[in-house]
């Protein structure tokens, strides 16, 4: 799926929360430049001469972009900042930033914001084929965290494992009140699975199934994230319970009509407001960021991946599937234990 950085705040700053990525990228182009505060630092006028445009061209697009470029590390001296700045620049003898006298402020980009401003800069040339060398970088990058490939980057969550298995708990739970409670064939199974699935995510498991480019035998649930897994298991239990209840006031299994009017009044509950929101948002966005897969119809709950995420599933705290396994070995055997 091709990514138009220009025109895309949610794909820039993807790249931007990628602390990774960043890395990659500055140590792959070999970019050198004044370091103030332990941060690589441009002026206007420099990104001017580099990028081959007027500084009017720059200062539109701080005026356009000014919310972005500052969430990124675009900064303004003033007053008592600008002054220290000026020593600064005095006692390293750096000429590459001219600050006048009478200048009573001053815009910085850091190298966060150096590279905000090339991934919205159309009139360069320096500056696409910079777009072109940063997407190369991010997608290798991602590919060598994750070891080739992104299909399975839900399990990296160091909750997965757990999730995944107390779920198929849950999900033992919810067969077996269908099983007991429901007078259907053996569809009722894959019918009720997707009614939840709709309720939390809007998709079937087919539809699911195309978008993540699954194959037949593939398990569905080992593709999704322990957020998502979670409510599935909430979803599954709390209405096991419901179909057991109605089971035992009417005295008789409950015929698909029935079935289908207590999941309405149970889907429809506000409890699951909050949790269905962040479960959408989180796979919309988070699918979209590292499959390059796209929930069409969850699209209107993209937004860009935090730098919490980067961590989790490509960073420090993210672990192997066999990591994963031998810590929930460990757990379940000190519960074990203890009985």
């Amino acid at each position: 799926m091709g990514k138009n950085l220009t025109t895309s705040a949610i794909d820039r700053q993807n790249i931007l929360n990628n602390r990774y990525a960043i890395e990659a990228i500055q140590k792959e182009t070999g970019f050198k430049a004044i370091v103030y505060n332990n941060e690589f630092i441009f002026s206007k006028e420099q990104l001017a001469r580099f990028f081959e445009v007027d500084e009017r061209t720059i200062e539109r697009y701080l005026e356009k972009h000014s919310e972005e470029l500052a969430k990124n590390g675009y900064k303004v001296l003033r007053g008592k900042e600008l002054k220290i700045f000026k020593l600064w620049l005095a006692e390293h003898d750096v000429s590459d930033i001219n600050v006048a006298h009478k200048v009573v402020n001053i815009g910085l980009f850091n190298f966060r914001a150096f590279l905000n401003l090339t991934m919205l800069l159309v009139e360069s040339e320096k500056a696409r084929i910079l777009r072109s060398a940063i997407l190369d970088i991010v997608i290798d990058t991602i590919n060598k965290k994750t070891g080739g490939g992104t299909k399975y980057i839900n399990q990296k969550d160091e909750d997965f494992v757990v999730n995944f298995l107390k779920g198929e708990d849950y999900r033992r739970e919810y067969t077996d009140a269908l099983r007991d409670y429901v007078n259907m064939g053996k569809v009722k199974y894959a019918i009720y699975t997707d009614k939840i699935y709709r309720s939390i995510f809007k998709e079937n498991t087919q539809e699911y199934r195309k978008i993540l480019r699954l194959h037949s035998k593939e398990n569905v649930r080992q593709t999704m994230y322990s957020e998502v897994l979670r409510l599935i298991s909430s979803y599954e239990a709390g209405f096991a319970e419901e179909l057991k209840k109605a089971f035992e006031q009417l005295g008789r299994k409950l015929e698909p009509f029935e079935v289908d009017q207590l999941f309405a009044n149970f889907e429809n509950h506000r409890l699951w407001i909050p949790q269905v929101e962040d479960a959408r948002l989180k796979m919309a966005s988070r699918d979209l960021g590292f499959r390059e897969a796209l929930h069409l119809k969850l699209k209107d709950y993209i937004s860009a991946i935090p730098p919490e995420d980067f961590e989790k599933f490509i960073g420090e705290k993210s672990k192997t599937l066999e990591e994963q396994l031998k810590a929930a070995e460990d757990v379940f055997k000190r519960l074990k234990e203890r009985e």
